[in-house]
């Protein structure tokens, strides 16, 4: 039956049917076909070029180990150089084990590996924020706090390291639920910044890259595991509770009927982003490159956002 055989090789040990568009693969095939396609999107999009320095956002989950390792052929090949950063947030019971795996990756592969944490850095944890927060009538959402010190400490990492390229992991799935979200929100500001890499203005910010992109997630998950790679599979124990998790299970339970739609909506938002982005930037009045007067980092007003949040943070735990 051609149900269970490969339609690259023959091979009758098929693991994957994508609906999507038809292939039956077996492990091999499957491996390959998942790096060629990345590889092929790092080329297309022309996400780096010869003699690139490239820190990865390495987190010891599915998405980054593999994005580690996939771009670890061009390191291979003398294409790029490779470093990896691991931020500690401090999430008791979860953290720790990716961390962990963070380390053991990078070591095995020779890759120059940057551990910072929030404690180290900020003198508190997530869960100690979460912790006071949680005695507010309306709790900001743990997530809101983590992106803006994530961002800061990925981008003065990257700084440092002189690093010409920030590699995430973000997916297929991560990609469709940010355009949806901001949709629904209104935000066009972050809907135009969607891409395979961002495109500022100011140097001081390095250029961020998702070779992933294309790629489901769940594919990522099964890549890693028929690699034999080890990672952290759990899921942060306060990304329950987001609107970026209400979308991933609405778009989650529209693939099972619809098997196309996420690539329906990253394609569709790729052809009318340019019209989007020309007629909204013609229509704004954009804010000159500045710096924040407490930390010297960029920003857009006289006081980052960081620096805000850290000024609340520390009036709140009284530290």
């Amino acid at each position: 039956m051609t149900e269970n055989i490969c339609t690259q090789c023959g091979n009758k040990h098929v693991i994957i049917h994508r609906k999507y568009n038809g292939q039956r693969l077996c492990s091999n095939c499957f491996k390959d076909s998942i790096e060629k396609q990345v590889l092929k999107t790092v080329k297309k999009e022309k996400l780096v070029t010869k003699g690139d320095k490239v820190l990865v956002g390495l987190s010891g989950g599915k998405d980054s180990v593999a994005l580690l390792k996939i771009l670890n052929i061009l390191k291979e090949k003398n294409i790029i150089e490779l470093e990896a950063v691991t931020i500690d947030e401090g999430i008791s019971g979860y953290r720790e084990e990716g961390v962990r795996i963070a380390k053991e990756t990078a070591a095995q592969l020779n890759i120059k590996h940057h551990i910072v944490s929030f404690k180290d850095k900020y003198n508190f944890t997530i869960d100690r924020i979460m912790e006071e927060e949680m005695k507010e009538k309306n709790p900001q959402h743990a997530c809101t706090y983590c992106g803006v010190f994530r961002r800061q400490i990925f981008n003065q990492v990257a700084r440092d390291v002189k690093a010409t390229k920030l590699a995430t992991g973000h997916n297929l799935d991560d990609e469709t639920q940010s355009i949806l979200m901001n949709y629904m929100e209104g935000n066009v500001n972050n809907m135009v910044r969607i891409g395979y890499k961002t495109q500022s203005s100011d140097e001081r910010f390095t250029q961020k890259i998702k070779p992933l992109r294309k790629i489901p997630e769940k594919e990522i998950g099964l890549y890693v595991l028929e690699s034999g790679f080890e990672v952290h599979f759990d899921g942060c124990p306060y990304a329950h509770e987001s609107f970026r998790m209400e979308v991933g299970d609405f778009l989650r339970e529209t693939t099972l009927k619809h098997p196309t739609m996420m690539y329906s909506i990253l394609n569709g938002f790729e052809k009318i982003k340019p019209a989007i982005k020309k007629d909204y930037m013609a229509n704004k009045t954009g804010l000159p490159n500045g710096t924040c007067e407490i930390c010297g980092e960029p920003a857009s007003q006289k006081i980052c956002k960081s620096c805000k949040f850290l000024e609340k943070i520390h009036e709140k735990i009284g530290e």
